[in-house]
């Protein structure tokens, strides 16, 4: 057998690495074409030569049909099939050329191609004026690939994909496919011979549950009108300007009267009008990328660049961000680079090697969660996770990411014991491809993406986190401060007659508040796995747990930082947060409940009205200690400053007593006016206060002091009429 027949052997036996050389139209001569078709279902294959129809012969019992004269073949040609009684014309997918170019596929391989996911995956384009789809794919241990679907039923000989050496890239062209049409890769390990059928790592959507399939997506027809704000936010002094976000699970916020999930068209209008009347400036969505299991809450990943379709299509989601931009509210994305999951028709082991993660699972997988740890030193890998970083900027105009569990990407011992991981070139434990990888992300996302925010979820005492990458830090915008909120969680926990054995949890904070751009979180981790809602974890009878949290919620949004709450916190959820049901909003109908709404609302709504409050967040002159000391009493007062000078006091005691009597220095002297107190009958307190206003006293030993009254478990807000 002459080697062209062993090369359509191959293609029969689906064991063909280069179709392209042996099927489609070929010159065996100069005098001699031949044009070869697989189509394994035919009954009779002819191509159209001008305008005559020339009948192939089957030259193989399984499918192979050929065609040979002296007529040169011009590509791309048509091609009639008969099956049966039915009979179709399509454009032979071997009669096309290549459209991936070298540069793409150089700076892919240089893990530089930032738009690689208009490289790979699916794309509705045309090629030779002839509308279709490009697909292609990275899997470079892989003897042959292909793409399958409905359009060829799902028979991974039929579209077998042209090899772009050692790029690993696969690529073909299928015309007249549609959108939504279904397809997966198909490919045959080259030194196993195993075959595997993947979805697209690169798939924009992905087929309902329990279906794996992605599905062929048109991202370009989307009417964008939030020009404003893309201005608005590139020029903005975010350092100085109020963020006060609302973080949340949009198949869990609110639901249908069935259980079944609102569409993104009914969030946004339920939340737009929710977001500006309680006064939040942002939204954190938790991974919106599509994923298997609603239990996971989307940070099992397996489509990166998929938008679940729990709740629409791409399109739909497109709209969504463009309506919470026209009504002036960002939108950032919780981002899950640090892991993916080991389900075998997605990342794991994609093409039959450990491609996207390590061989050794002491690198390569975390044992806590059972998936997969990213290969952040292969390039094409790094180049994957920052393209979709890039992705969601771009082409869905999300203004930042939320990084998810960073210090587990930081460090190679992470929660392993002694012998289970692997040390750095240098003997040590920093993850130094994870490092490298951090930084490029932060610098693309400030360069490409001016305003928009990066914002670390690290645990650890890291330095430098929030600092440029020009100054050795690793360039994140912001930092999730575990420690300020672990300390104030275990401190407010404690009945209040033993707070006072714990004050230093409260002020510690200050030693370090200035290091990094801080974000203070109250975070869906916070209120799952036992740890009880934030309403649930305050001591007392049911007056003392709202007034606890009362007093909490004032603390947190008066304290130097940045905002963050999870949904629920803001109505004082009673239960832990579930992902399968809606948030209690019927508890809205308790006094109590709503209480802590309207508390909520107000603080929200003085935050951005008072820039005391805000624009010194991340610098220590925008922070006074009135008095840190009195541990007796559980109290503390403190003063917050703008940049102008302007000032605000805040007074907090965390007893049941009230504090009558009580003295505090001032920096000036006049008429000081309550703004906020958390005690007041509208919020469900005991309305204990000091009418509104407080004049200063004067005593020389003292300079000017305010002589008041602080509520129990009551939180006072107060500024120089």
């Amino acid at each position: 057998m002459n080697q062209i027949s062993a090369s359509l052997i191959q293609v029969v036996q689906a064991t063909q690495h280069d179709p392209f050389a042996c099927l489609g139209a070929h010159a065996i001569d100069d005098k001699t074409w031949s044009v070869t078709c697989f189509q394994p279902y035919a009954d009779q294959v002819e191509f159209l030569q001008g305008k005559k129809w020339l009948p192939l012969e089957r030259i193989h019992a399984d499918g192979l049909f050929q065609w040979q004269g002296k007529q040169a073949v011009s590509s791309p040609y048509q091609i009639r099939i008969t099956q049966g009684q039915h009979q179709y014309v399509v454009f032979d997918a071997y009669s096309f050329p290549h459209s991936i170019s070298a540069d793409d596929l150089y700076l892919f391989g240089e893990g530089r191609l930032n738009q690689a996911y208009l490289m790979l995956g699916a794309q509705r384009m045309q090629l030779e004026g002839i509308e279709g789809v490009r697909f292609a794919v990275w899997a470079p241990n892989a003897e042959r690939v292909s793409v399958v679907g409905d359009f060829n039923r799902w028979d991974g000989r039929m579209h077998s994909m042209r090899s772009h050496g050692s790029s690993g890239v696969w690529e073909i062209f299928v015309p007249h496919l549609q959108a939504n049409d279904l397809y997966k890769f198909e490919m045959r390990n080259r030194q196993s011979g195993q075959v595997l059928v993947k979805t697209d790592p690169y798939g924009f959507a992905f087929e309902p549950r329990p279906g794996t399939a992605a599905k062929v997506v048109d991202l370009d027809n989307h009417q964008w009108a939030d020009q404003d704000w893309l201005k608005a936010r590139c020029e903005a002094d975010w350092l100085h300007q109020p963020f006060n976000c609302y973080e949340l699970h949009l198949g869990s916020w609110r639901r249908n009267d069935d259980k079944t999930f609102l569409n993104f068209e009914q969030i946004a209008d339920q939340l737009i009008p929710y977001i500006q009347q309680m006064g939040y400036t942002h939204v954190e969505l938790m991974p919106v990328s599509e994923h298997p299991l609603t239990e996971s809450w989307g940070y099992q990943t397996t489509g990166y660049f998929g938008v679940t379709n729990r709740y629409g299509t791409p399109q739909q989601f497109k709209s969504f961000i463009n309506r919470l931009h026209q009504a002036n509210i960002g939108v950032i994305l919780d981002w899950v680079p640090g892991h993916f999951p080991k389900d075998d028709w997605a990342l794991a082991r994609f093409d039959g090697t450990a491609l996207f993660e390590h061989e050794d699972p002491r690198l390569g997988e975390h044992q806590d969660w059972g998936t997969y740890i990213f290969n952040y030193g292969r390039n094409e890998v790094r180049n994957f996770l920052l393209a979709n970083a890039y992705f969601w900027l771009n082409e869905y105009h999300i203004d930042g990411l939320r990084v998810d569990a960073v210090a587990s990407m930081l460090y190679l011992d992470y929660s392993r014991k002694e012998g289970e991981w692997l040390p750095n070139q240098y003997g040590g434990r920093e993850n130094l491809d994870a490092i490298e990888f951090l930084k490029q992300l932060n610098l693309m996302v400030h360069a490409d993406f001016p305003g928009a925010f990066t914002i670390a979820e690290e645990s650890t005492s890291w330095p430098m986190i929030s600092r440029p990458v020009y100054a050795g830090g690793l360039g994140f915008s912001m930092k999730w401060n575990m420690g300020w909120m672990n300390d104030t969680l275990s401190y407010i926990e404690n009945d209040p007659v033993h707070r006072k054995y714990h004050h230093h949890k409260l002020t510690f904070g200050q030693l370090y508040a200035y290091s990094e751009n801080f974000v203070l979180p109250f975070s869906h981790d916070e209120v799952v796995h036992g740890k009880k809602s934030l309403l649930d974890k305050m001591p007392g009878d049911a007056w003392q747990k709202f007034a606890n949290l009362r007093l909490l919620l004032t603390h947190q949004l008066c304290t130097p930082g940045k905002k963050l709450n999870f949904m629920g916190n803001e109505i004082g959820q009673g239960r832990e947060w579930n992902v399968n049901g809606s948030i209690d909003w019927s508890l809205l109908e308790s006094h109590w409940h709503a209480g802590i709404q309207k508390a909520v609302e107000d603080l929200n709504q003085l935050l951005l009205k008072t820039p005391a409050l805000y624009e010194l967040d991340f610098e220590g002159q925008g922070f006074e200690w009135i008095d840190c000391n009195d541990e007796n009493h559980s109290t503390l007062s403190y003063i917050r400053r703008a940049r102008d000078g302007r000032f605000v006091l805040i007074l907090l005691n965390f007893t049941p007593v009230p504090r009558h009597h009580h003295r505090i220095n001032v920096p000036e002297t006049g008429e000081y006016v309550e703004l906020f107190n958390s005690d007041s009958a509208e919020y469900g307190g005991s309305n204990l206060g000091n009418a509104g206003r407080i004049h200063t006293e004067q005593v020389a030993w003292m300079g000017p002091h305010l002589h008041l009254t602080l509520p129990p478990l009551g939180a006072l807000i107060l500024q120089l009429a």
